[in-house]
């Protein structure tokens, strides 16, 4: 699947859960939020369909995905995006380990 289409059914994934996502231009990267009462997704118009991804998968990570359907091949990129958010916090985590040390 192209990442355009895996976007475009996790946005659908969002709204079955209540989150609402907009595109909005400017100088920010994106995620969750909270405006007034409503929580929401926001995604830069202006990033490529892989951040989107990337954004969205952080975004739905602690929701309960097991109470809709996802197809195969969304599960399978929300699971690769998560492994390479893991990966990229340990990353920073060990980098920091090895500054604190000198």
């Amino acid at each position: 699947m192209k990442p355009q289409q895996i976007v475009r059914e996790l946005e659908e994934t969002a709204g079955q859960l209540g989150l609402a996502v907009r595109r909005e231009k400017g100088n920010f990267r994106g995620g969750r939020c909270v405006v007034g009462d409503a929580e929401m997704i926001v995604l830069n118009k202006r990033h490529l369909p892989e951040v989107h991804l990337v954004i969205l998968a952080e975004s739905l990570r602690d929701e309960p995905l097991e109470t809709v359907f996802l197809r195969p091949a969304v599960r399978h990129a929300l699971e690769d995006a998560w492994a390479r958010l893991d990966a990229a916090t340990t990353d920073l985590v060990e980098a920091g380990e090895a500054f604190d040390g000198d």
